[in-house]
């Protein structure tokens, strides 16, 4: 797509379906000629014009508004014209294919056609091409889409902070501080003899120092910020009729699963996105986990799929019964279920022990509370006792911090760049340290900081990088 970026290309901008206003949207260079044409008037700099857009016979598709913005003053930092009118699908596609043909046309002033080369933009082109225009950067560029699919009134807050440049801002305070060390590091290379004394008076390791604690704190934030946006997938698992459904819709507040008294009832992966202080949280209820006689073909299907989705989860609920909690066998069966969950989880993915059906053995609860750790939860999902403590231990789990004020939204890759960068100046730290023999691995440990850095705004990126951001958005965007 790269090499046909100065084509010009159009594209539907709202949402699919019938509305009261619907947008067409055109972006390329030298759009002025084209765009009077096509409104059969010479159209002012960002004013609304109302008049009809006709068709190749002059008879009117429909009657809107016009609005052109010239560049570099518009989105995409080239000629935009924007086309108002009614939502009707048909309509718009209208509008396209007549904008298409009159492009094609030949102006019989100059004897070329009218506009070369108009398309049908790609998924995220015109957003793309503010990028590449410099008119936003890529975090901001991302921020868009996450603006567009926010679902929470945090979440979008977040997203407009990140689109109005606070993250890309943080970003660019310590790429400011990383290239003048750099700069002070590179200019010591030519004079070896100097070099010690004159790093010293630099104070550059104070700088360095400075830096990695400047670092972590943006860390800090941005790690919330991708926990605002991509939330965390909970799994909740255990025997058959421990209550892993009800606590399911518990948790969510509707009666998504079936309950009945029947072991086995819930047979797949059922799952639902609930929000607890504006964090997504990914709730999968999975088939109960058993083994011996009696599990028929399409249980031992629902519990190989349980046990795929506990392996690829952040935290997994493990719910036991109270109310047969004094029974050797089901004690057995949960103690074989522990070691297995132990033996398959990646190290760093929390267990929380749910205790369930408080409201029917509330006595078997006292003793293992005063007992056992903080990741047991006594609760009902019948009637609801513990599942607030339960939302709250969810949260902790996930790192997420309530008191957290200005928070911008980030994104899994933003955070990885960092820690990347965390880890580069953690070796240019030990480098400096060393003094005057490690110089030159202390200039490249800088040099690779800053790279990462420049990944998150996209000074230098590779366009398989942009190719993948950018599929991700809609086709009017």
């Amino acid at each position: 797509m790269l090499s046909r970026h100065q084509d010009p290309i159009i594209a539907i901008a709202t949402a699919p379906g019938r509305g009261a206003v619907g947008i067409v949207r055109i972006s390329g260079p030298h759009l002025k000629t084209w765009a009077d044409a096509f409104c059969g008037k010479p159209l002012q700099a960002r004013q609304a014009h109302y008049l009809p857009f006709n068709d190749n016979k002059g008879e009117p598709i429909d009657q809107g508004l016009a609005i052109f913005f010239p560049g570099p003053h518009s989105y995409t930092g080239e000629d935009v014209l924007e086309l108002q009118a009614h939502g009707g699908p048909v309509v718009l596609q209208l509008l396209i294919a007549r904008c298409i043909e009159l492009a094609e046309s030949v102006n019989p002033h100059t004897g070329k056609v009218l506009l070369q080369g108009l398309r049908l933009a790609q998924a995220g082109e015109f957003t793309r091409r503010a990028f590449l225009n410099d008119k936003i950067d890529l975090a901001q560029a991302e921020a868009i889409a996450d603006l567009i699919d926010a679902s929470t009134s945090a979440a979008a807050r977040s997203a407009s902070r990140s689109l109005a440049g606070v993250f890309s801002q943080e970003i660019h305070t310590l790429r400011d501080s990383l290239v003048h060390l750099r700069m002070l590091v590179e200019a010591t290379l030519d004079f070896p003899e100097e070099e010690i004394d004159f790093l010293q008076k630099a104070d550059a390791q104070g700088q360095l120092e400075r830096l990695q604690k400047q670092l972590e704190k943006v860390l800090v934030r941005t790690q919330q910020g991708a926990l605002l946006r991509e939330g965390i997938k909970v799994v909740i698992a255990g025997q058959p009729n421990a209550g892993k459904s009800s606590l399911l819709n518990a948790l969510a507040g509707a009666e998504l699963a079936i309950v009945t008294p029947i072991a086995g009832t819930t047979r797949d992966v059922v799952q639902q996105t609930i929000q607890i202080e504006g964090v997504p949280i990914h709730i999968i209820d999975t088939a109960g986990l058993r083994e011996g006689e009696g599990i028929d073909e399409v249980e031992q299907i629902g519990i190989q799929r349980a046990w795929t989705q506990i392996a690829g989860a952040d935290a997994v609920l493990f719910l036991h019964d109270l109310t047969r909690r004094h029974d050797p066998e089901y004690f057995q069966a949960d103690h074989t279920i522990q070691e297995s969950l132990a033996a398959q989880l990646p190290h760093g993915v929390t267990v929380l022990n749910v205790w369930n059906k408080f409201d029917l053995a509330p006595e078997a609860a006292t003793p293992r509370t005063h007992n056992n750790t903080a990741n047991d939860i006594d609760l009902s999902a019948k009637t609801g006792v513990g599942i607030d403590q339960l939302r709250a231990k969810l949260l902790q789990t996930a790192g997420w911090q309530p008191a957290s004020e200005g928070l911008y939204l980030a994104r899994a890759r933003h955070v990885q760049a960092l820690k990347r960068v965390q880890c580069h100046i953690e070796m240019a730290d030990a480098h400096l340290r060393a003094q005057a023999q490690s110089l030159d691995l202390l200039a490249e440990e800088l040099r690779l900081s800053q790279t990462a850095l420049n990944e998150i705004t996209g000074e230098f990126n590779a366009d398989d990088l942009l190719g993948v951001i950018f599929s991700s958005f809609c086709i009017g965007k």
